[in-house]
């Protein structure tokens, strides 16, 4: 493909992705207000204050945008994932129809991790901290940012496993490279754990590190068996 080709390609990936995110938005309004009150539960008898006239408003649509981009991954997956593996065999094609499926559990998986398991445990030490001295009166524009993005990137996270199984399938990685830069992605994993952590302490921090340290050594497992029949279906076809 010339870079025009590629162009057009990205254009039609992305329009395709836009509309489903557009789509899923649209259907997430309808449970924005829901899902606004179970986002601010955790905060228990001290809620969130809006210090603007339109805050309620924006973080009305602004849940609504992040509840559609959960409902629209399906799509944003499988055109991400045509866009960066053009020109798929028919059978390649049809590994999109697991992968796709299997990274929207996990992307669901990661964002129930980091409500139940992460912001228990974040927000009673943003709550307590200083609480003598400085009341903990947070506005609702800063505490919906935070809390979904800790969501959104942290689902994203988890869909890393499946995402190198299917492009070690494909050869355009091995288990062998994966393991060979564990350190670096060690590293990588730290820079993103400091990233998404509401919190400042180390504890909170090594939470967010140990599964996405073992995000990654499982997506080096399935990568081995994805890439071994790889390996056997390319022998199987030699003969």
């Amino acid at each position: 493909m010339t870079l025009l080709d590629h162009l057009d390609e990205l254009r039609v990936r992305l329009t395709r992705a836009v509309l489903a995110l557009l789509a899923g938005t649209l259907v997430s309004t309808v449970f924005a207000k829901r899902t606004l009150a179970f986002l601010i539960s955790p905060l228990g008898e001290h809620p969130p204050q809006a210090y603007a006239p339109t805050a309620p408003m924006v973080m009305f649509f602004k849940v609504s945008l992040v509840g559609g981009a959960a409902l629209a991954m399906p799509v944003i997956v499988y055109q991400l994932l045509r866009f960066i593996v053009p020109g798929l065999t028919k059978q390649e094609r049809r590994y999109l129809y697991f992968v796709v499926p299997g990274a929207t559990v996990s992307f669901l998986v990661g964002v129930a991790f980091a409500y139940f398991v992460m912001l228990r445990s974040a927000i009673p030490f943003l709550q307590g901290f200083l609480a003598d001295i400085i009341e903990p009166n947070w506005t609702i524009e800063k505490y919906v940012s935070l809390i979904t993005a800790l969501l959104f990137w942290t689902g994203v996270s988890f869909e890393t496993p499946l995402i190198m199984a299917f492009l070690a399938r494909l050869g355009i990685v091995t288990p062998k490279m994966l393991l060979r830069f564990w350190r670096y992605a060690i590293v990588v994993i730290a820079v993103i754990a400091a990233a998404i952590t509401p919190t400042v302490d180390p504890f909170n921090m090594l939470m967010v590190m140990a599964p996405l340290i073992g995000l990654y050594g499982a997506g080096i497992l399935l990568a081995f068996i994805a890439y071994r029949e790889r390996t056997a279906s390319s022998e199987a076809e030699a003969q």
